[in-house]
């Protein structure tokens, strides 16, 4: 309840209803001032995330280091002490999510810069070599301003390595290759090709495909884009994953104890959690990265991470145990089956993830 002054009018601002007291017995609405001075408004801010971060912190810590207690919680009834389970997945997920896309790869990696006088970048740029469109012409040219000194070493490396990918995208024959040097091509075989030379309708699409997602591009600018892609739409797959994650859990157990939604809301905290843990593994890489690369360093980093990755691969087990409340035997037995038969799945699904994030390259 707020310390904000009630309003003279009596009337709801919500649904009209006639408001004795402090909130509407309609609708649960506060009759007080909606009109807030900036301290009120940060007193208000403040109040609704320490209550927030009550709940948060608390659901966390059980999230983490007591598997399946959330969901035997939110199953008895015991909810408001814990945020709700598909508002936890989707605000995990959220936030794993976005800094994954926004972390770099490597935070050590110095960005190559050239500084050169006015006088350099003038001879440099104004130089016809610079202009054509021989490759050899190129690495030469490149070779001689490194020489020069008009770039350093790490500069001409950068510029030579450039002039080979172009020469590996202007070679048709260099990778994705399936004997169509263009969609021209292919579209003159199959109007105008004899009849054993014409694709079926699905190979021409393919085929197609593949010429448009490559064109103009090198093998590592359709590597970036296509592990971009993929990335972007991993939680669409997690969507369709989990409901048959959860169909899995009911195939083995018992259909009168336990309801689909049971095992659903397992689910979502046991994905809440690898997503969690996933997200905590590349934080922890990222801050230790960017102290340096050192043989200490790299020591805990390999031992935190491994650290992880077993708690991972361990927790499903003991939430399996407590969450079911089955002889560790079964759990161990029924565990495997289950890891084996999600295997399977997820096989299936990140081959589709993979097909439909290399067609949807632009």
């Amino acid at each position: 309840m707020s310390n904000n002054p009630l309003r003279k009018d009596k009337t709801c601002l919500n649904c009209r209803h006639v408001v004795e007291n402090r909130f509407c017995p309609n609708c649960g609405q506060e009759n007080t001032d909606t009109r807030k001075t900036f301290v009120q408004l940060f007193i208000h801010f403040f109040e609704d995330l320490t209550h927030y971060e009550n709940s948060f912190w608390k659901t966390i810590r059980n999230l983490i280091f007591k598997p399946s207690a959330l969901t035997k919680e939110y199953l008895s009834g015991k909810r408001m002490s814990y945020l709700a389970p598909i508002r936890l997945y989707i605000f995990i997920s959220f936030v794993t999510f976005f800094l994954i896309s926004i972390i770099p790869d490597n935070p050590s990696e110095e960005i190559v810069e050239v500084s050169q006088t006015a006088a350099k970048e003038q001879a440099i740029t104004t130089d016809p070599i610079a202009k054509t469109e021989d490759n050899l012409e190129k690495k030469k040219w490149i070779a001689n301003m490194e020489k020069k000194g008009y770039i350093d070493k790490k500069a001409a490396d950068s510029l030579q390595k450039a002039v080979s990918q172009r020469e590996e995208s202007d070679d048709a024959s260099d990778y994705m290759n399936f004997g169509y040097r263009s969609v021209e091509h292919l579209d003159s075989i199959q109007k105008f090709g004899k009849a054993d030379e014409k694709l079926s309708d699905w190979e021409y699409w393919i085929n197609k495909k593949i010429l448009l997602v490559k064109k103009g591009k090198t093998k590592e600018e359709v590597y970036e884009k296509l592990m971009e892609s993929f990335t972007r739409n991993i939680p669409k797959a997690l969507f369709i994953y989990m409901p048959l994650f959860a169909f899995v859990l009911w195939l083995f157990q018992s259909k009168k104890r336990w309801y689909y939604f049971d095992h659903g809301i397992f689910t979502l905290h046991y994905f809440s959690f690898l997503l969690l843990a996933s997200l905590i593994l590349e934080l922890f890489n990222f801050f230790i990265g960017m102290l340096g690369n050192h043989w200490v360093l790299n020591t805990i980093v390999y031992i935190v991470d491994s650290v992880i990755i077993v708690y991972m691969l361990y927790y499903f087990f003991p939430a399996h145990h407590r969450f079911y409340e089955q002889s560790r035997f079964k759990t161990i037995i029924k565990g495997i089956f289950i890891f084996f038969i999600n295997l399977i799945i997820l096989t299936f699904i990140l081959i589709g993830l993979f097909f439909f994030s290399f067609i949807n390259i632009h």
